[in-house]
């Protein structure tokens, strides 16, 4: 089956046909043509910047406790 023949077959198809019908091919493009992201490179986790964000919060010392008191604050019955 040529390219030709498949694109006279879509274009005798009703307009709901045709949509379900790109639908699906944007979907096969998706998952064999489109470029997946690139895997970066392993690095040690300290190296992220995430790490010691909340360094300097006072509030969060013990954070055992700051989760419970969150809790507390949210699941209080009203």
């Amino acid at each position: 089956m040529n390219s030709d023949s498949v694109l006279d077959k879509i274009d005798q198809l009703p307009p709901e046909a045709k949509e379900k019908a790109n639908d699906f091919v944007q979907y096969l493009y998706d998952q064999y043509v489109k470029s997946k992201p690139s895997k970066k490179p392993n690095q040690a986790i300290s190296k992220n910047s995430f790490i010691g964000m909340w360094k300097d919060r006072d509030d969060l010392e013990n954070s055992t406790a700051w989760v419970r008191e969150q809790r507390e604050n949210q699941w209080k019955k009203k």
